[in-house]
Parts: structure tokens; C-alpha cells; sequence
């Protein structure tokens, strides 16, 4: 069709309101289009035009500044363009909702709560109003957020189906806000306004040590209703006097769970609040992000006895709750992922522990009903395949929940273990996308800075995560020390600050925003998390420079100005057959060193595209990678410390000198081969390993790693029942679980099924007129025995397509490059050469 589609505000999904008042407009150009001349943009409202921009000769089509003034009124939008196929028509209308929160004088309100229970056992709380409308209802809109998670009812009905709202964010600084269409749950005469509020990750438990009140002792709500009435009169219903409140009758904890009882407290006033963060609604904003939702529902796949228990099993892993009829009477449900020899849910290895005194505390996880009825726990969350039932229940279904994600990216293969694993990654990444990318959605539920390191370039093969990783860098950016150091987890409830800081966590700082910037072309992302990344290299360089191992002896050499071998660190973590030492005494500058070259090799380029200044960067990462040659690189090629994840850093992130490289990478795989072809990383550099290997020329070896069985290995995991990707290589074994079955870091494999098997590949440093996709490079790397395999990716310009199948000594290879783009095509040992917009196939000899 000769006219644009796909439009977008921003990065949100169509009909999501839209926080920013001159939002950027995107869209893909006409099918078979190579290049766009020019574009108009037009805004509707009431069925007429109320702006539009004439014609304006622009080559962008993503993430576009139309000049659309802010505040101009409109319900739809519509862009035409002018390629090289001519002028196009309209475009379809796409939803024009830009807005900001309004509550007017809503003021915050507090249930009635004379003494706050003991976490865990906290009340799902209800506030209460009524309102009397004199006619019917033409328009009416609902802004609410609070301090906890909420749902709101009017007149018994749930509104929206959003879950876990506002979301978590670094609420002292970041608070989200949720509007509403609610004419339609409104009526003439008296209606009921009802909020359920539970603590949430506001106050609720968070974290390996489950703490509490991680952001204040106080749950708390604010909401603003405004409705048109057909008699032309309007009315307003805000929180503030005049509200009641009263526990449930529920108690619920994100981590504990949720329990029903009957709801027997009398009604007493909820109580307006302001001072401290109440008063600051400044923090108010809508989402940049898709929200939670209920995403699929599963019905159980087998249904046993054990020990006068019920114990199903949905299957596979997941993230969510389960829905169920109760008769009357008691039921508990124990949720978990792993059942023991004696048939029955064995929550076990999901026990963390207290710091102080090693006491081990309760995996959590189970919610329990009293009287009968539907029962559905939306104000908690579980990581679990199988949930133990005691007592009796009827019509027990899973519900996943995870954030909204749009998938645009597919991998099939001719190896149905290698699909199964994809699959496997990507199901865990969706399990611990639950308003942020969270470690695990079982044990801790965390934003840890590393695993999204590690994972986000895979995940944006798979899903649009740009809004997604937009939200979560604004808490990372606004929870970072004053003296740059990057928390661990992000958003950082209170708490210590002994173990942030450490290299290849707080990199997310600088890691994540490039990758984002490779996938989606995002230059504003790139400039507003500036500040954070400069603090954040700023600390590490600060770091280095001012500090030595005490082990160290002798006057200082001068490269050890940039080497930095002090402060606490996780180190390579989790290494096959190695005891993590995540101990601020041990010496980790050997992944420290060679991360703070990364991060200041990225933010030079960062800072160049910008049009800021990039020596200051490109020295520090000159020195870094010199101190780290220095210290733990010979002559030879041979590394102080030689593991496959020292190895693998060192070629990633171009730590070599180009002479050495081919020695360095031909002892990695003598280190693949002693392990037998098993991996031997950790969790940083597992991701990296078959990409540095196949780059350096070992295809082959590559996929002997990819393809290993046994532990530990990826295949290895499948083989023991893995639905997910494992904390530990050996998460089950001899009948016993280990750790956190999903924890999707070791899942970042299957960048490698996207970038080598199918072969579709970014540039590594792309410019301002490439990233996004707007050229990218077509490479396939057959191998492992594959006869086919086969790829798409929907792009910021369009669908991209990457196939192949091998046979005969021939290789048959099939692209689809989108419109507006150009496409760089190899084979191997072959330069095929650029390729333009339109499905392309070619044939060429293999070589022998």
C-alpha cells in the first residue's frame, strides 16, 4: 500500500497516553520505498484538523521532532510522505494521547491505620467514597496513582486492566500515574468509588533479605475523577475528606502472597496527608513504558495427589498467580518450581538468607483463601510451575503476567533443541519483565544493574524494550550515589551501600543506553542518561586512580593510575567449579580494569555523537586498556588468570593488541576443548563466548559449545527439564534443586541465534544515519550440522528477514530489507555487497 503505518508516539504502544508534550513521531515508509524525501504530519480533533506542518523535506522517519506544538488539541494523527515512489496517501489515524496528569485538588489520603502490622501480615486496605451524578454521563476521566500497588473499582467494577499499579520506580524522585476512560462505568444517581491498596514494593518486602519499607511505613492514595454530564454540568470526585476506609479483609505482600478472609472491621475516615514526598507533585508522570498485564492463561497439564495435596503442573515455568473457584472452607497454595522426592512443591532452594545472622527466611510464595468463590491474588506476584493446593478447589488456571512487551523478533531452526531454547530464554526474560527487569520473580525480584546488562542487547532481538529500558535507566539515573556509583539493584529501596558499586553492575549505566541506542537509534536516550554514565565512569576512573590493593607493594607503576583493583565486586560470578568472592578485600581488578576501559571506550563515542567533548574518555580508556595489558596480558598472548571469562572480555572488548589477538583466541578454545566443549564463563561474559569465538574464525567450535550436552551447558539444562534458564548450570541435579530456576542472564545465548546462525547484525559503532536498523549487516554463519535456519525482526523501519538452507554443497539465502534502509550482505568467504529494500535471494557455492 503507497502510504506509511506503524505510527507511533515515542516508543509507546498505539492508544497508551503519552507523557511528553512534544512527543516524537515515528513510522514505516511505504512497501518497496528506498529513501524518504519529505513528510507531513497532521493532528485531528472532532473529525477536523486542528495543526499541520505542510510539506518539510526530512529523510527521518523514526523518532521524528515534527514541531507539533504542545498543547495542540487532537484525538488522532496522520503522516504522509514523499520517496522515491512519489507521494504518498495519509496514513491510517493512529491515537493522538498526549496528555499529563492532572489531579487538581486531590489531596493524599491514608487508611485509617493506628498501628502498622508486621510485614507480611499487612491489610489490603479499601477507600471509599460515593458520589451522586445529577444525568447521564457523555465523558469522564480517572488520573490515580499511590504509594503501594491499587486497584480501582467503580460501582464493583474493576477499571482497566492494567496490574500492579502505579508500577515501581524510584519513588522518592519518580512516581507514575495512571489515566482512565470511565464514562462507561458511570450512571445517573448515586455511584460507589473504591480503591484496594496493599503495600506493594512501596512498603512491602523487597530484596534477597525481604526487608520491609524499603520507601516509607505509610501506604497512601491519590486520585482525581472529572465527568461531563449530559445537562452540560460537570462533576469531580477527588481524594480527601469525606473518604473511608477499612482493611478487606485480605492481606497481601508482593513476596509473601495473598490471603482472603471475610472483611469484618467497621468503616472509619481515611485520613489527608501532605509534607515529605506528598507534597512533591513534581514526581508525577505517566509511564514511558507498556504496562503489566495479564498476558496468557494456562490450564494445568497434569493434576497428582502427594501427601493428601493436590500438586499441579502448568508446564513450565512462569510469573504471575493462579485463578481458581473456591468451595467454602481453607485453602492454601504453595507456589514453586521444583517439586521434591516426595512429590509435593519444594521451595527450598528459593530460601535466602539474613545477612547478620545466616538465619535462613521463608521462600514466601504462598497465598491462602478462606470462603468460597473466584479467587484471583492481583496484589502479588509468584515464580513458579506448580502450585500445592490444600484443600479443595475447582477450575485452577494459570495467569502469566508481564509487562505488555510488543515481540518483534523470531528464530526457527532445523535443530528443535536450539528452538526450545530460545524459547526458554525468552519465557524467562518475559517472567522477569514485570515493570522492570527484575534477577528472578521468585527469591529476590530485583532490578539488578547486571543481569539487564547482560541481557538487554538479546531481549531487543526478541521484544521492543525501548520504552521498557527508558524507564528503568530514568530510576537507574535517579537512585545513583552522589558520588557516581551505580547501585546494584534499580530502583534502590533504603538501605546499606557496602555492595554497589561493582564492575559490570553499575556498566549498565553506559552498556544498556549504547545497546539501546544500536537497536532503536534513540539519540535523546543517549543525551539525557549522559550525566549518569560520565558519574558513573567518573567514579570507577576516581576510583582507580585514588586507591591500591594492599596486596600490592613498591612504588606505583604509572599505568596502575587507571587500574582498578580495589572496592567491592561480584567478579566474573557464578564461574563453573569457582566459589564466588564478592568480597570488597579480594583483588578483582582484572574484570574491573577491563570493564572501566569498555565503559569509557563507549561513552567517547557516545560523547562524539553528541557533540561533547570525547578525549577526556578516550584517554581513560587508552590507560585502562593499557593497565589491564600490563598487569594480566604476556607477551605470548597468555593471561594471568586463564579462564574462558578473562579470555573472552579480553577479545570483546578489544583489550588486544591486533598482533596478539590470534594467540589469545586460540588459547580460549584450548580452554573450550579441555572443558569439552562445555561452557566455562560466569555471568558476565557467558553471553560474549560464541560470538568472540565465531568472530575469531571458530565457527565450528562455536557451535560444539552451543551444542554440548551435560553440565554445564545450555542443552544441559533442557535435558534436566528446564521450561526456563537457570541461576546455576547444574540447577537440578541427583533430584535436587539449586538456586533460582529462572534467572534468564545465561539465556543472552541467543543473541547469538540471532547475529550468526540467521545472521542478522548491527553495526558495532553505529553513526547517527545508521543506527536503528537504517543499515545493518545480513551475515549467516552455517554450522553444527544445520541444514536451515531462519530469522525476522520487526525494526524501527520495517520488517527484516534473514533465511537460509544449505544442501548439496550450496547455500541458498533469502533477505527482506525494509524500506529506507540498506542491508550489507555476507557469505562465508564471500562479499556479496549492499542489498536495498525488497526480498533478495542468492545462491553461491560452500566452501570445501
Amino acid at each position: 500500500m503507497n502510504q506509511p503505518a506503524e505510527l507511533r508516539l515515542e516508543h509507546l504502544p498505539p492508544g497508551q497516553p503519552c507523557g511528553v508534550p512534544r512527543p516524537r513521531l515515528s513510522w514505516w515508509l511505504p512497501e518497496n520505498a528506498a529513501v524518504q524525501h519529505a513528510y507531513a504530519v497532521r493532528i485531528v480533533h472532532d473529525g477536523r484538523v486542528s495543526w499541520e506542518s505542510g510539506r518539510r523535506a526530512d529523510g527521518r522517519s523514526v523518532l521524528v521532532d515534527a514541531g507539533v506544538p504542545a498543547g495542540v488539541p487532537g484525538s488522532e494523527w496522520q503522516v504522509r510522505v514523499w520517496t522515491d515512489l512519489g507521494e504518498s496517501g495519509w496514513s491510517a489515524p493512529a491515537p493522538w494521547t498526549v496528555t499529563a496528569p492532572d489531579f487538581g485538588t486531590a489531596q493524599w489520603i491514608e487508611p485509617a491505620e493506628d498501628a502498622v502490622p508486621p510485614p507480611g501480615r499487612r491489610p489490603v486496605y479499601n477507600l471509599h467514597t460515593e458520589c451522586t451524578l445529577g444525568a447521564a454521563v457523555v465523558q469522564a476521566t480517572a488520573w490515580a496513582t499511590a504509594h503501594g500497588v491499587y486497584e480501582l473499582f467503580i460501582n464493583g467494577v474493576r477499571v482497566g486492566d492494567q496490574e500492579l499499579t502505579p508500577g515501581f520506580t524510584a519513588y522518592r524522585s519518580r512516581l507514575q500515574a495512571q489515566r482512565y476512560d470511565v464514562a462507561g462505568h458511570l450512571r445517573e444517581g448515586v455511584n460507589t468509588v473504591d480503591i484496594l491498596l496493599s503495600d506493594g514494593w512501596f512498603r512491602g518486602r523487597h530484596g534477597f533479605e525481604r526487608t520491609a519499607d524499603g520507601f516509607g511505613t505509610r501506604v497512601a492514595a491519590l486520585l482525581a475523577l472529572d465527568a461531563t454530564l449530559a445537562d452540560g454540568t460537570s462533576a469531580t470526585v477527588v481524594t480527601g475528606d469525606g473518604w473511608r476506609s477499612r482493611p478487606s479483609g485480605m492481606t497481601a505482600d508482593l513476596m509473601d502472597g495473598q490471603t482472603r478472609g471475610p472483611a469484618t472491621a467497621e468503616w472509619a475516615a481515611a485520613r489527608p496527608v501532605r509534607g515529605g514526598l506528598y507534597d512533591d507533585r513534581s514526581r508525577l508522570e505517566l509511564s514511558v513504558a507498556p504496562p503489566v498485564r495479564r498476558a496468557a492463561e494456562l490450564a494445568p497439564v497434569s493434576v497428582r495427589r502427594a501427601g493428601g495435596s493436590q500438586v499441579i503442573d502448568f508446564g513450565r515455568n512462569l510469573n504471575g498467580w493462579v485463578r481458581l473457584t473456591a468451595p467454602p472452607g481453607r485453602i492454601t497454595l504453595t507456589h514453586g518450581e521444583f517439586l521434591g522426592p516426595d512429590g509435593r512443591v519444594d521451595t527450598g532452594h528459593l530460601r535466602a538468607f539474613d545477612f547478620a545472622t545466616r538465619q535462613p527466611l521463608p521462600a514466601g510464595q504462598v497465598d491462602v483463601v478462606e470462603g468460597g468463590g473466584v479467587f484471583e491474588p492481583r496484589h502479588t506476584t509468584h515464580g513458579f510451575r506448580y502450585v500445592q493446593i490444600d484443600g479443595r478447589a475447582e477450575d485452577v488456571t494459570a495467569v502469566v503476567v508481564h509487562t505488555d512487551l510488543r515481540r518483534t523478533g523470531w528464530f526457527r531452526c532445523g535443530d528443535e533443541d536450539l528452538n526450545a531454547l530460545h524459547e526458554a530464554a525468552t519465557r524467562s526474560f518475559l517472567a522477569n519483565a514485570c515493570d522492570l527487569p527484575t534477577d528472578c520473580p521468585q527469591r529476590e525480584r530485583s532490578g539488578f544493574t547486571g543481569d539487564w546488562q547482560v541481557y538487554a542487547g538479546a531481549a531487543a532481538f526478541t521484544h521492543d524494550v525501548a520504552g521498557f529500558s527508558d524507564k528503568w535507566l530514568r530510576d537507574l539515573a535517579a537512585d545513583q550515589l552522589p558520588d557516581g556509583r551505580v547501585t546494584t539493584i534499580a530502583p534502590k529501596p533504603s538501605g546499606g551501600t557496602a555492595m554497589d558499586g561493582s564492575a559490570g553492575w553499575g556498566d549498565a549505566s553506559v552498556i544498556v543506553p549504547w545497546e539501546m541506542w544500536r537497536a532503536y537509534g534513540d539519540l535523546e536516550l543517549l543525551r539525557r542518561q549522559f550525566g549518569s554514565m560520565r558519574r558513573w565512569v567518573g567514579f570507577a576512573a576516581r576510583t582507580a586512580r585514588e586507591n591500591r590493593h594492599p596486596d600490592r607493594r613498591g612504588a606505583p607503576a604509572p599505568h596502575e593510575e587507571y587500574l582498578w583493583d580495589t572496592g567491592f565486586h561480584f567478579g566474573e560470578w557464578l564461574e563453573p567449579g569457582e566459589t564466588p568472592a564478592p568480597d570488597p578485600g579480594e583483588d578483582h581488578g582484572i574484570v574491573a580494569t577491563a570493564y572501566l576501559a569498555r565503559s569509557a571506550d563507549l561513552l567517547s563515542r557516545i560523547a562524539t555523537l553528541l557533540g561533547e567533548d570525547a578525549d577526556g574518555y578516550r584517554r581513560i580508556a587508552a590507560g585502562a586498556r593499557e593497565a589491564w595489558q600490563r598487569e594480566y596480558l604476556a607477551a605470548d598472548g597468555s593471561i594471568a588468570v586463564p579462564t574462558q571469562a578473562n579470555h573472552v572480555r579480553a577479545l570483546a572488548f578489544g583489550l588486544v593488541p591486533p598482533a596478539r589477538r590470534a594467540a589469545v583466541a586460540a588459547r580460549l578454545v584450548s580452554l573450550v576443548e579441555r572443558a569439552g566443549y562445555r561452557v566455562g564463563t560466569g555471568f558476565l561474559s557467558t553471553g560474549l563466548l560464541l560470538p568472540v569465538l565465531a568472530d575469531a574464525g571458530y565457527v565450528d567450535e562455536a557451535y560444539r559449545v552451543l551444542l554440548a550436552r551435560g553440565v554445564p551447558s545450555w542443552l544441559g539444562m533442557l535435558d534436566r527439564g528446564a521450561t526456563t534458564i537457570w541461576e546455576y548450570w547444574d540447577g537440578v541435579d541427583a533430584g535436587r534443586a539449586r538456586g533460582s530456576l529462572n534467572h534468564y542472564g545465561k539465556g543472552a545465548v541467543i543473541s547469538f541465534l540471532h547475529t550468526h546462525v540467521a545472521g542478522i547484525r548491527l553495526p558495532d559503532d553505529p553513526g547517527a544515519a545508521e543506527a536503528g536498523y537504517r543499515r545493518f549487516v545480513v551475515q549467516p554463519c552455517p554450522g553444527g550440522g544445520l541444514r536451515w535456519a531462519e530469522a525476522e525482526h520487526h525494526s524501527p523501519y520495517g520488517v527484516i528477514r534473514s533465511a537460509w538452507r544449505v544442501g548439496g554443497g550450496r547455500m541458498w539465502l533469502s533477505v527482506t530489507v525494509p524500506p529506507g534502509t540498506r542491508a550489507r550482505i555476507r557469505l562465508p568467504d564471500k562479499e556479496i555487497g549492499d542489498a536495498g529494500p525488497g526480498a533478495h535471494e542468492w545462491r553461491v557455492e560452500l566452501p570445501r
